[in-house]
């Protein structure tokens, strides 16, 4: 399930960047975009899994994010805001996966669908997001509290 994991967040981080503009139907965009890029059976799962996640936690996420933000969560650039959702989404409800793969995992996704710089935004607010979702996660891993 790992390596589905990156294509997953990719699909899951344009498929809400297109929710967030076009607010069109989230089962459109699932079958659109499962349709035009074909993942694999794992892919898909986590794809679903993540975008329903997110969609569901919406609020909580954003109330979760708001206060690591210097401005409104919605006058954050709608990629950043796409790729913050998930990140918090899994820091939040995906315990399996490791803190430092989420917020890698963030600057990944930054660095190829974001602004030049904007990497280190997500970076900056995910890891303020660990810290406190995660500390005994990154205390056990060595990692500053």
């Amino acid at each position: 399930m790992a390596g589905s994991r990156t294509p997953a967040r990719r699909l899951a981080v344009q498929a809400l960047y297109q929710w967030q503009l076009a607010g069109q139907d989230i089962a459109d965009i699932v079958t659109q975009f499962c349709d035009e890029r074909q993942p694999s059976e794992a892919q898909r799962e986590y794809f679903s899994e993540l975008l329903h996640g997110v969609l569901t936690h919406l609020d909580e996420l954003d109330d979760l994010l708001s206060p690591l933000l210097e401005r409104p969560i919605d006058q954050v650039d709608p990629v950043e805001r796409a790729i913050l959702r998930v990140g918090a989404f899994e820091l939040a409800h995906r315990p399996e996966v490791p803190y430092r793969v989420v917020i890698n995992e963030g600057i990944e996704l930054a660095k190829r669908f974001g602004a030049e710089q904007g990497h280190r935004f997500i970076n900056s607010v995910l890891d303020r997001l660990a810290r406190d979702l995660r500390a005994v996660e990154r205390k056990a891993s060595g990692g500053a509290t």
